[in-house]
């Protein structure tokens, strides 16, 4: 590549890290702001956290520098020169690349595929041999394996969003964008992963700028932080010189800060009582994953009426393969799965007559028909029973009047009962879900990663729905890839690890290192 002339304005095809400033960007979507004149210092060789609440403004602004929306107003500049980033192969050439929240590998190709993609200048006729070397010698540097030949089809969220990362970092980018990287990732997974970033932007090669709602992580991995309220830049500082109740406050908007700020003391539950029955109970359990081997070996566990179960695990051990057995998305090789001590095999009549709802993960792909209105989706579990159907004539106007109902008491933010669900963001398509999933009485509710990547009212008020349920005498079988989620709702905690459970402890006592440890499994 040769290097463009300076007389242009662009910059050298260098390496190193780049500072980025913004001077009162701003950007109109019609008649709303998305951002308002927002002025931002990120320092070359740092790590700078973007915080903020879902709809703050945090992509809005990174989608600008990354060449995906232009701003109306104000400007961008790198190295303390302005640049016009219209697009994203401008910025590419400036050395900015991103990872999205949103997957953007090619499904139908290998790992080492979609990594080679990533470069966008791919030869004719590839040297297979010569580049397996590369892309193995480059995973050498990094803290993941991944296998090379598999395909993101057949991966896990988590193992998603680290060949994502692989493929930026790649590149060699010089300022790097993560846009919420860890929200699929365990808490181990997100130490690897922003603790190799860290050390990217530390070496001087890279300057990282990460979108995030997760205190923790800002206070851990971050150098310094601005918070994104409505629009406005409202706080920045070192974040030596900060703490979560100061950062909920810029965040939330003082009044609301005590809430935002994780409770130091969790909620005071009572004990689940010895006697109470089993109310979902798997034995044996065994399914095929996608790629012809055993997911599942001799699964066995039991959740009690009245008890939050959390299954934690490092993604791709099994979760999602054991939630689609139990829902009936997958086969079962062997195994029997009893709830209120009556077979279940997932049949509709089953789900109905033994009340079992599931809140599966990614919810608009596996719990919804996009192109149906939120009023059809809120019918999907019961369309045909009355009041919905009577004589077997479905009562449209009865479908619209409790999706309106349901729409104030789960606070979903759409145009309308009949808009499309897709047309939701995905916070409110999890809580229209939930509203029907949660709607009457349930024995057991199957929640795989119910919160994944929302903004922390939307999580407060999803955990507060699942304890609800656990109040009222359901069993909860929750699966997540968020620690602090399962210590925080959890009565007892297995761990997942290939296909099997490994380890189970009482949460109240649990330690976080010994969990992860078991986590981990043989792979370290």
């Amino acid at each position: 590549m040769t290097a463009v002339p300076h007389a242009i304005g662009a910059l050298p095809a260098g390496s190193g890290a780049l500072a980025l400033d913004t001077y009162e960007l701003t950007k109109r979507f019609g008649a709303f702001t998305a951002m308002d004149k927002v002025t931002m210092r990120v320092e070359p060789g740092t790590v700078h956290a973007l915080l903020g609440e879902n709809g703050a403004g945090k992509s809005t602004l990174v989608k600008c520098v990354a060449g995906f929306q232009r701003a109306e107003e104000g400007s961008i500049l790198i190295d303390g020169r302005e640049q016009d980033i219209a697009n994203p192969i401008v910025a590419r050439a400036l050395g900015i690349g991103m990872v999205y929240q949103h997957f953007t590998l090619a499904p139908g190709m290998t790992v080492a595929e979609n990594l080679l993609l990533a470069g966008g200048k791919t030869p004719a006729l590839i040297d297979w041999k010569t580049k397996r070397a590369e892309l193995k010698a480059f995973l050498a540097t990094t803290p993941f394996s991944l296998d090379l030949d598999v395909r993101p089809s057949e991966l896990a969220a988590g193992e998603k969003q680290k060949l994502e990362l692989l493929k930026q970092l790649y590149l060699k980018p010089r300022l790097l964008i993560l846009d919420e990287p860890t929200s699929v990732l365990t808490p181990q997974e997100a130490d690897e992963v922003l603790g190799h970033v860290r050390e990217f932007a530390r070496s001087g090669l890279c300057t990282v700028l990460i979108i995030t709602h997760k205190f923790r992580e800002v206070m851990a991995y971050a150098d310094s932080v601005t918070v994104l309220r409505r629009g406005k830049a409202v706080h920045h500082c070192r974040v030596a010189d900060t703490s979560p109740a100061q950062l909920a406050e810029a965040m939330m908007g003082g009044e609301d800060a005590a809430v935002a700020a994780p409770a130091s003391s969790p909620v005071v539950r009572k004990p689940v009582a010895h006697a109470a029955p089993v109310a979902l109970k798997v034995e044996g359990l065994k399914a095929q994953g996608d790629r012809g081997t055993l997911a599942l070996h001799d699964l066995s566990l039991s959740v009690r009426a009245g008890e939050i179960l959390g299954v934690a695990g490092v993604s791709g051990n099994g979760q999602r393969e054991l939630v689609e057995a139990l829902v009936g998305q997958r086969p079962r090789l062997a195994g029997r799965v009893t709830v209120m001590s009556q077979p279940y095999n997932a049949r509709r009549a089953e789900n109905r007559s033994l009340k079992v709802r599931s809140l599966p993960e990614e919810p608009l792909r596996n719990a919804c028909v996009g192109d149906l209105s939120v009023a059809e989706n809120m019918a999907l579990r019961d369309f045909d029973r009355a009041p919905l159907s009577r004589g077997g004539v479905l009562n449209f106007p009865y479908w619209r009047s409790r999706a309106r109902e349901w729409i104030a008491e789960y606070g979903v933010k759409t145009q309308g009962e009949g808009a499309p669900i897709r047309s939701l963001s995905g916070g409110n398509v999890q809580r229209a879900v939930l509203a029907r999933e949660l709607a009457g009485d349930i024995n057991v509710l199957i929640a795989a990663n119910p919160v994944f990547g929302l903004d922390f009212a939307a999580v407060a008020e999803i955990h507060a729905r699942i304890v609800q349920v656990r109040e009222k005498g359901g069993a909860v079988l929750l699966v997540s890839e968020d620690l602090d989620e399962l210590l925080e709702l959890a009565d007892r905690i297995v761990v997942m690890s290939e296909g099997k459970i490994v380890f189970e402890t009482p949460a109240a006592g649990a330690e976080r290192h010994v969990i992860g440890a078991h986590m981990g499994g043989g792979h370290h």
